[in-house]
């Protein structure tokens, strides 16, 4: 009887404690005070650049809002011809949490490079989209790269690249232009949830669909750079302490929707 009586008393405490948590848990997603920084309407406080074009202007109507959806669209191409683009937030941030859902559809523009197939990004720490060079391809900034699966072998998203940038990994200075997460492989045109951890110059965290998938230090400028470089190679070293958030165009369709941001 004494046996069962414990049994019962430890349920019970073993209950109260899931229900803690949870409301815990609750409480504290109530209490954050996410914002939305794309209104599913139209690009309202988002400014675009894309190569070979004046700031501002959306040539061929790149970026475009369907269904409360922000898209990248290139039904007006008839080539790529190196035209990357990038569409940037109007405020900079230092310290927060950003996610939204992406996926890739259709097929990749004619003329796109073999890499960019199922390819786009977000750019964190970007330098002032006011200073991009008319012919400028990427801004300085971290990428957090996303990639589609290609149907056959593991191809992971939530990775990192690093134009004009250098970070430390395992406490090195890891100057390769790219490397992998640890996500699973998204094939198809299924939704991919990435959640971005951004502290300032200390740390950068990756997580796709909930999962941390990789952490980086001490985000700073290096490396190569295809505008300005002298100035850039005088600032060599310098610690990225905030910057602009960017979504990328790089020849495949892509989808972004629920994008948010927490500052910290």
């Amino acid at each position: 009887m004494r046996y069962q009586r414990f049994k019962i008393h430890l349920c019970v405490c073993l209950l109260g404690s899931i229900l803690f948590l949870n409301c815990k848990n609750r409480s504290k997603e109530l209490t954050e005070n996410w914002t939305p920084l794309f209104n599913g309407i139209d690009l309202s406080d988002w400014i675009i650049k894309i190569k070979g074009h004046p700031l501002g202007e959306n040539y061929k109507n790149t970026f475009i809002v369907e269904d409360g959806v922000l898209k990248v669209n290139y039904k007006a191409y008839d080539s790529f011809n190196n035209t990357f683009g990038h569409i940037y937030f109007k405020t900079p941030f230092s310290n927060y949490k950003f996610r939204m859902q992406y996926r890739f559809t259709g097929e990749q523009l004619k003329g796109g490079e073999d890499w960019a197939t199922r390819n786009s990004g977000i750019m964190v720490h970007c330098e002032d989209p006011g200073q991009i060079g008319l012919n400028q391809d990427f801004p300085v900034s971290i990428e957090v790269q996303l990639l589609g699966g290609l149907n056959s072998g593991h191809r992971s998203t939530g990775n990192l690249c690093t134009p004009g940038t250098h970070v430390v990994i395992n406490d090195s200075l890891f100057t390769p232009h790219c490397t992998n997460s640890s996500s699973e492989t998204y094939n198809g045109d299924q939704w991919v949830a990435v959640e971005i951890e951004v502290r300032n110059d200390s740390i950068i965290k990756h997580f796709i669909n909930g999962k941390k998938v990789l952490t980086y230090f001490k985000p700073q400028i290096g490396g190569p750079v295809d505008y300005n470089y002298d100035y850039w190679k005088s600032m060599e070293g310098t610690a990225l302490k905030a910057g602009y958030i960017a979504l990328q165009s790089e020849s495949h369709p892509v989808e972004f929707k629920n994008i948010y941001l927490l500052e910290l």
